[in-house]
Formats: C-alpha cells, sequence, structure tokens
C-alpha cells in the first residue's frame, strides 16, 4: 500500500506582487540641514579664505558624505512583496534579509502625512504575529494604496492556501475585566 506524503496544500508559484523601496523625500529636512550646512561652511570659508588659504574650504566635504551615506543607506534598503511573504533586504556592506510570511500579518495601517501625500508617497505599518519582527514599517513608499490592498488580497490568500486563522485570546480576571 503507497503511502500519500504530499502536502495537505497544494504547492503554488511564488510570484513577485510588489517591488520597491523607501522614497528620499522622508529624508527631506535632514537634505535640507546639510545644505544649510554646506552654504554656512561655504560663506565661513570665504570670509576665512585669506587667513587660512581656502584650507577652509575642505570642510564642505562634511555636508556631502552625511548626504551620501544617508542617502546610500536608504537607497539600499529594499521591499519585495511577493504571494507569499515580504522580503526586506537591507545593509550597505552587511546584508540583512528579513522575511515575514503574510499568514502571521495581523493588521496593517496606512498613513499619509502631508509632505508625503503631496509627492504621491505614504507609510504602511504592519502588525504581525511573528517573533523577530512584531512591528514593520515600509516608509514612505510609493503609490501606498495599491501596495495595501494588494497585501490584503495577498495576506487573506495566503491564510486560506494555508488553513490559517488569526485568533484573538482575552484574558478575565475574577471580576470580569478583560485583558488583552
Amino acid at each position: 500500500m503507497p503511502i500519500d506524503d504530499s502536502p495537505s496544500t497544494p504547492a503554488t508559484a511564488e510570484t513577485l506582487l510588489w517591488s520597491g523601496h523607501t522614497s528620499q523625500w522622508v529624508h527631506f529636512w535632514f537634505y535640507l540641514l546639510c545644505i544649510i550646512l554646506a552654504g554656512a561652511i561655504a560663506v565661513g570659508a570665504t570670509v576665512l579664505a585669506l587667513p587660512t588659504g581656502g584650507l577652509t574650504y575642505l570642510a564642505l566635504i562634511i555636508p556631502v558624505i552625511l548626504w551620501m551615506v544617508r542617502w546610500w543607506v536608504t537607497k539600499c534598503t529594499t521591499y519585495e512583496l511577493t504571494s507569499q511573504r515580504l522580503r526586506i533586504r537591507s545593509g550597505v556592506l552587511n546584508r540583512r534579509v528579513d522575511e515575514l510570511e503574510l499568514y502571521r500579518v495581523k493588521d496593517y495601517a496606512m498613513e499619509q502625512p502631508l509632505l508625503l501625500r503631496m509627492v504621491g508617497l505614504g507609510n504602511l505599518t504592519l502588525i504581525t504575529s511573528d517573533a523577530t519582527n512584531p512591528q514593520v514599517a515600509m516608509k514612505a513608499i510609493p503609490d501606498v494604496e495599491n501596495v495595501r490592498e494588494e497585501l490584503r488580497t495577498a495576506v487573506q490568500n495566503e491564510r486560506d492556501r494555508k488553513r490559517v486563522r488569526e485568533l484573538d485570546v482575552d484574558s478575565h480576571d475574577e471580576h470580569g475585566t478583560t485583558f488583552s
């Protein structure tokens, strides 16, 4: 008699639904500060140019390096939403990959602050039952409303495929007070 050791749910191909990264707009105020700092250094270097022989212009490298490091770190963080998981890749020199199985997503919230809304961006926060990532924040992503809908559909499909449901259990004390 043959033994059927096939999985209870049919294996489906994992497909990429969305891929993106945090927009540089999230660092608007930092970049503005770098520009102001560079302007102040340039004015100060111009005033002190004769006594120092122009060496104070070398201080302009400080805001440029600050700008480049912040830009590169942000650019090296990518998000991939597939039909089964959310993959977050981050790091410049040392790479890290965090994966969140979609059936573990409990709730999600979309936020569009004024500055981000003006440039078509938004934040998406996920509350999960994952031990390593109980809260995942995807900041300043483009087309956040469609990403949220893609995520919602994919979470429901993955829960159906795995036959998993979220169960909220509340604790009660002897007076009937509910704790979450």
